[in-house]
């Protein structure tokens, strides 16, 4: 890594991302369900919502390499403000277009900029955190992330879940990302980096990481697509439908840091393969629970704490790895295979609905939460 002048404090120098963060997630909140929820009020089948919602990743994934190019030139901030300010001309132009190819185009395009706050915050917090406090620094990480997300839903109540409105809350909300991060224009960490690593040598030096990322991104991105879905086909009115969301991400804000100081103080293959193991578990009982009940409640935020564990698990994992410039390019690759996760795992998810009811959902992501359990088992044998 490049010198840089934040080394007083590394908890200092993450309060900024933090609170940006918090800002991502209040805005991704509102507009995660917004799509899905519209196409289905126009009849649209689960299959083409899945694939529109795929777009955003297909966005991510196109441009996600040249991410640490753009932020080792222009800085982490200028290129987090100058990207959420591209996201929110995007949002505004969802109000004056409809149907699912217009649809799929935008989404595209928000995700060829949306993922460069993200991978550039996450690249942020590797490259000053200390090994010794990584778990809880990514865990207050992914609960700030998820605090906004779980206030996301409840503007939605007020803004409501059809027509511009909510699109324009979206555009604005973006635009709060930027604030906290303004005054470190010029102070933000220097990002290095590596013009002579590939992104498969990253990926192959840390295969359970990128697996983890893989499988969080699966089970993230299927329910901000489709729990909202599963809750209207269940007989749930949609307004109800995007409070499960908040459930989801409220588990989250309450579990990440006991799971964080865990991964600091164990052995964070077996908190990787208990998180994933739990979650399988829970996503096999979904199906069982009445709609209606408070059980579906409580199982949806365990299934939101736990699963959401994953990724950050995963990314602590990770940083411990790498180190200099290829931090970078191994964080865009985690995020990307965060990415490709979702982008298979939600047509999967919205064909195994339409083939076999709302348990196709449940059922679906119990299959990826095995596999990176029992892979994150499988290495916990070795050394290191």
């Amino acid at each position: 890594m490049s010198p840089t002048s934040t080394a007083a404090s590394p908890w200092k120098t993450l309060l900024p991302v933090f609170a940006a963060c918090a800002a991502i997630g209040l805005q991704a909140g509102v507009a995660l369900p917004l799509v899905p929820l519209a196409l289905q009020r126009q009849g649209v089948d689960k299959f083409t919502i899945g694939l529109v919602s795929a777009g955003w990743a297909l966005g991510m994934l196109s441009f996600g390499t040249r991410i640490p190019r753009l932020a080792a030139r222009f800085g982490a901030a200028p290129s987090i403000v100058f990207a959420v300010a591209v996201g929110s001309l995007i949002m505004v132009a969802f109000t004056v277009t409809s149907g699912p190819v217009a649809w799929f185009v935008l989404s595209f395009l928000h995700g060829v900029v949306g993922g460069v706050p993200w991978v550039v915050s996450e690249i942020w917090m590797n490259v000053v955190v200390e090994e010794r406090r990584r778990g809880r620094a990514m865990a207050v990480y992914a609960a700030m992330f998820a605090l906004g997300m779980a206030l996301g839903p409840f503007v939605l109540q007020i803004v409501g879940v059809y027509g511009p409105r909510p699109f324009l809350t979206c555009a604005a909300l973006a635009l709060l990302v930027a604030v906290p991060l303004l005054p470190f224009w010029n102070t933000s960490p220097r990002i290095a980096h590596a013009r002579d690593s590939g992104f498969g040598l990253v990926i192959a030096a840390a295969p359970l990481a990128m697996f983890a990322a893989f499988a969080a991104g699966t089970g993230e991105q299927v329910a901000f697509s489709f729990l909202p879905v599963y809750a209207v086909n269940a007989g749930v009115t949609a307004e109800i439908g995007t409070l499960w969301l908040s459930a989801f991400v409220i588990g989250n804000i309450v579990l990440q840091w006991p799971i964080g100081w865990l991964a600091d103080h164990a052995d964070r293959r077996i908190v990787l393969a208990a998180c994933a193991l739990l979650s399988m578990g829970l996503m096999l009982l979904l199906p069982l629970v009445p709609a209606y009940s408070a059980s579906v409640i409580a199982v949806v935020m365990l299934w939101g704490g736990i699963s959401f564990s994953i990724y950050p698990v995963g990314l602590a994992l990770l940083g411990r790895r790498f180190n200099g410039g290829d931090i970078a390019r191994a964080n865009t690759a985690y995020s990307m295979l965060y990415i490709l996760g979702g982008l298979i795992g939600r047509p999967l998810t919205g064909a195994a609905m339409d083939a076999v009811g709302e348990p196709g959902l449940g059922w679906t992501l119990a299959l990826f939460y095995a596999a990176v359990g029992f892979a994150a088992l499988l290495a916990s044998r070795r050394p290191g």
